[in-house]
């Protein structure tokens, strides 16, 4: 079974996650080795210039040398149910994630944040509320850049805050965030779990050895989820008035307010949406629990503006707003890029459905929809769920679903790309879609 070659760590996946984790191993001087099963991983020329004595084994993972690696380092986009992978587990093989070789290394406080939705949102507007506090702050993660590339670049750094996936937090044990947040969930990956309730199980490791939890007070899924953490904040609509983050009634005006204690002017938010007020809600929830300045926070919050591909407007074209959502990657975040726009609208969906139901959204767009443009993998999926709820087109592709939602829009209707569906059918990931749209977009006159 043995090769007679002994690893230290086998990295299993040479992305973004996995580079990070193999030139941290490197560097640190573990005798570690990379497979991916692409021939020409994304990040091999980097390794290579970087580290040339790491070996990288491309073709589908071999069991034998997996065998020989004290510890499998697993990249969050690597299914591990790969038949190698589970021979590995009945081994009784260690297999962690480049968050657990984070959480060996790291000795500043961490602040820990997923969910379905918003989560990138809500880490950035963490980390700009812990910059205008003063504190030298790191982020990234799921988002980039990944947390050992955070460590490495900023070490100094006082406080690190992470996104981080599901499937990244499957392979993390021993991560002790100060604060730790599950803002909501929705159904996502169940072409990888076997139903939500793994899922969200999935998502609850968050809380293990967490100092703080704060939990969507309107989710049911993520309510109870605390565990043993020490501190419970909680925020969201239906927060209890006395004791939690909601939007609440001040001389007249919502106000974000910190139980009975009105905080800032729901209208000071730059971002647009209910969904962005909760991101609000749950960023101030977190900053409270890490201790932040509440002043500090505010500022922060009234001077944030949107991120690329989310609910990003790209302004007007030809009597209609285009906006890009490319990052609306599952049907939860879908439908609150829908109901944060004000119809009516024009949706550009489709791509690969991860296994998810598109019901809901043909509910959601049936309130202030004008029509539906479906392109890609699940397109015929979507145009079943959607049909009866608004007028349905289908296109191969971006560029044709494009032309066709200029077709049935009309003068004054918003133009949303908001596909619901991951992008890798037609594109390298959410990022290139969207750049896409937007090109295409500012190449049309403006009249």
């Amino acid at each position: 079974m043995h090769t007679g070659i002994e690893w230290d760590q086998m990295v299993v996946g040479l992305g973004e996650s996995g580079h990070a984790a193999a030139c941290h191993l490197a560097d640190a001087g573990h005798r570690v080795a990379v497979m991916d099963t692409r021939v020409d991983p994304p990040r091999g020329a980097a390794l290579r210039a970087q580290h040339p004595d790491v070996p990288v084994i491309t073709g589908d993972l071999d069991e034998r040398l997996l065998a020989d690696a004290d510890e499998i380092v697993l990249s969050p986009g690597v299914d591990p149910r790969h038949p190698a992978l589970r021979a590995a587990q009945r081994r009784g093989q260690s297999i962690i994630g480049e968050i657990e070789l984070f959480a060996r290394a790291v000795n500043a406080p961490v602040i820990a944040i997923t969910g379905s939705n918003g989560k990138t949102t809500v880490t950035r507007m963490v980390a700009a509320m812990a910059e205008q506090a003063g504190i030298d702050v790191a982020a990234g993660g799921n988002l980039g850049p990944a947390a050992l590339s955070l460590l490495a670049s900023q070490p100094r750094a006082e406080l690190f805050v992470l996104e981080l996936s599901s499937f990244q937090l499957e392979t993390t044990v021993s991560l002790q965030p100060q604060v730790a947040a599950v803002l909501n969930l929705s159904p996502d990956h169940l072409d990888r779990y076997d139903d939500m309730a793994a899922y969200a199980a999935a998502k609850a490791r968050i809380f293990r050895h967490a100092g703080h939890a704060v939990l969507n007070a309107d989710d049911p899924w993520v309510r109870g989820m605390a565990g043993d953490a020490a501190a419970v904040h909680r925020f969201g609509d239906a927060a209890p008035p006395a004791s939690a983050w909601r939007i609440g009634r001040h001389h007249g005006d919502a106000w974000l307010m910190a139980g009975e204690t009105p905080v800032m002017p729901r209208d000071a938010l730059a971002l647009p949406g209910h969904h962005n007020a909760l991101n609000a809600l749950a960023a101030l929830a977190i900053g409270e629990a890490a201790g932040l300045d509440r002043d500090a926070m505010v500022t922060a919050l009234t001077a944030f503006r949107s991120l690329p591909h989310r609910t990003e407007s790209l302004g007007w074209r030809q009597g209609r707003q285009w906006v890009n959502d490319s990052k609306a990657t599952n049907v939860g975040s879908a439908i609150a890029a829908i109901r944060g726009l004000e119809g009516p609208l024009v949706l550009i969906a489709g791509g690969d459905g991860k296994g998810q139901s598109f019901a809901a959204l043909g509910v959601a767009l049936a309130e202030t929809g004008r029509a539906a443009v479906l392109f890609g993998r699940d397109a015929a999926a979507l145009a079943d769920a959607l049909a009866g709820h608004v007028d349905v087109t289908t296109a191969a592709d971006l560029d044709a679903a494009l032309q066709a939602a200029r077709r049935v829009s009309r003068r004054g209707d918003v133009i949303l790309l908001s596909p619901a569906c991951a992008s890798l059918d037609q594109f390298t990931d959410y990022r290139a879609r969207g750049d896409h749209f937007r090109r295409w977009v500012e190449a049309l006159p403006h009249d």
